[in-house]
């Protein structure tokens, strides 16, 4: 059997060492049959993009004859001549950037003028040719020692372009990897040195340049044209939203079966689809994110695992989870969780300063950076969006608890002690807990603007917990009315619960302990009543929970504190 040579992406070794390869060669074709000039392919991270890169680089560059001898066991050798007869016929530029992640934009220039130096290096053969100018090959060889202005190298491609043209007397083709890492990076820091930058970059070796062919540009998001594609007319963009390409990224499911017969993994594969499978890009349905398949299946024996995290777009994710004023993003997530399904519009271009001014924003990032799916188009931008499977989901409540943990200083040990008291009915201790996770969370937050939605939203961040036992539902009709919140256990022996949630003012300063206590059991006795009149646990029973097994919880919150059992009075 093959192996994996997992976390490689050059595309000629993994051929010549005979290494386990899925085919997807036929990206050559569309590649060709564009009718574009320059193609952006946005893809979340660990897609094969690098690795689809590097077997365009080998297909087309010119520099090694044998290179065809890689491709005649492919697909692509399978198909028409006029598609094989481009197979090292092209000078290739070819950049990669997936790991400019950077904290300043020095570190970060610095990266990407010693990816220019390398590449300069690669065809340090015109120096010693008669193609150069005086001044070209002056300008060459600053920017093989470093020495070139800053202009000079945000020119160095399409200047490149230029040489490898007139020394083969063939157009180029320019392949650009993970084009918008180095902007991720920037987001908060360097933002507009990076788009400065890149923009004069790519725009010149792609924007009216009569001696490129073909382009191919790969990243996680569509950067927004005016921020870095000024004025490029040549350019098709084909993102997880369009048919073109659909195929090309993620493993299908035709390929994952033949990657769990090929190494034998003997798993259910309804349990391997539950955790890895959910994406659809474009018109293909059941797309497997390839990292989490391919590290699965090397350790199958080791069980399922989240394999896709700790890189810094995942930080930028949680760090519009657990902004301050993120309540309602984090409601949202939280029905996700919960395996509902979202409506949000989704920007055809991304422009990250515009991210703190329009929350809504976030969705567009979630989807294309894979943490959501498309289930539906509903209009021209609107979609319905749901999370893709199991190991997003646990990628979700980590965030969520971590929010919890980290940011509010609550313990794991006691968000955990607290909703396994809600749910086997220990309602006391529950309180007991609940004021303290409440407490420990309103010392942190400005009390004067919280609201009884926002109350809600950290309810909510509590049962993330449960998630995998409990179906956790907010706002939704039951009975004869709109509940606050109700878990709906998988194991229909288990409790179901209903939450009903209150604000009312707290003790003023003159009011009677007496009285403010008899206001409080009289929110109490009236929030239940409430669960009763309008049946909010219908539901419960409409998923076979019976009667006995429904717990009915009032809190009422005076202020931040929580009351849930009725204060006992002399």
């Amino acid at each position: 059997m093959k192996e994996l040579n997992l976390g490689h992406s050059d595309f000629k070794d993994i051929i010549q060492n005979n290494n386990y390869f899925v085919d997807k060669s036929l990206l050559i074709e569309e590649v060709l049959t564009a009718q574009k000039a320059v193609i952006l392919l946005p893809r979340p991270r660990r897609f094969g993009k690098t690795l689809n890169l590097s077997m365009l680089r080998y297909f087309f560059d010119k520099s090694e004859s044998e290179n065809k001898k890689l491709f005649e066991d492919l697909k692509i050798w399978q198909t028409e001549d006029d598609v094989k007869q481009h197979c090292g016929k092209y000078p290739v530029i070819y950049l990669t950037f997936k790991d400019a992640k950077k904290d300043t934009w020095q570190s970060c220039l610095e990266f990407i003028v010693s990816e220019i130096v390398d590449l300069y290096s690669n065809h340090d053969y015109l120096l010693e040719s008669n193609i150069l100018k005086n001044h070209e090959k002056a300008i060459f060889q600053n920017i093989l020692i470093k020495k070139a202005s800053q202009t000079e190298f945000e020119t160095s491609l399409k200047q490149l372009s230029k040489y490898l043209q007139r020394y083969h007397n063939e157009k180029v083709i320019v392949l650009i990897d993970e084009y918008d890492t180095p902007i991720q990076a920037s987001h908060n820091k360097f933002y507009n040195d990076a788009i400065s930058f890149m923009r004069s970059l790519l725009s010149g070796v792609l924007k009216d340049n009569s001696s490129l062919y073909k382009g191919v540009i790969t990243g996680i998001l569509r950067v927004s044209k005016e921020s870095i594609f000024t004025g490029l007319n040549n350019i098709s963009v084909y993102s997880i939203l369009d048919n073109k390409f659909s195929d090309k990224f993620g493993f299908t499911e035709e390929e994952v079966k033949q990657i769990t017969i090929d190494f034998k993994v003997d798993t259910k594969y309804s349990q391997i689809k539950k955790w890895y499978n959910g994406y659809k890009f474009g018109k293909t349905t059941n797309i497997y994110n390839p990292w989490s398949i391919l590290n699965y299946v090397l350790a199958a024996n080791e069980g399922f695992k989240t394999f896709w995290t700790n890189t810094s777009a995942n930080e930028l994710i949680k760090e519009q989870i657990v902004k301050k004023n993120a309540e309602n993003i984090r409601e949202e997530v939280l029905k996700l969780i919960n395996g509902e399904s979202i409506k949000r519009d989704l920007e055809a271009n991304f422009v990250f300063p515009e991210l703190s001014k329009n929350p809504d924003l976030l969705w567009t990032l979630f989807t294309y950076s894979g943490y959501l799916t498309i289930q539906n188009q509903i209009s021209r931008k609107e979609y319905e969006l749901t999370i893709p499977n199991y190991e997003i989901k646990t990628i979700f409540q980590d965030t969520i608890i971590d929010w919890l943990k980290v940011d509010i200083k609550l313990q794991k040990s006691l968000l955990q002690d607290a909703a396994n008291y809600l749910i086997t009915n220990k309602i006391a201790k529950f309180e007991t807990g609940f004021k303290k996770i409440m407490g420990d969370t309103f010392s942190y937050y400005d009390t004067a603007k919280n609201h009884e939605y926002v109350y809600h939203s950290y309810i909510l961040g509590l049962l993330a917990i449960i998630g995998d036992d409990y179906i956790i539902k907010s706002n939704g009709e039951s009975g004869e009315g709109r509940y606050d919140i109700i878990l709906i256990p998988h194991n229909k022996t288990k409790n179901g619960v209903v939450i009903e949630i209150k604000q009312i003012e707290k003790q003023k300063t003159k009011e009677l302990d007496n009285n403010f206590t008899k206001r409080i059991n009289e929110n109490i006795k009236n929030a239940l009543a409430q669960i009763d009149r309008n049946k909010y646990y219908k539901e419960l029973i409409d998923n076979k929970i019976e009667q006995e097994k429904i717990i009915k919880i009032p809190i009422i919150f005076a202020g931040k504190e929580p009351y849930i059992i009725p204060i006992k009075t002399d």
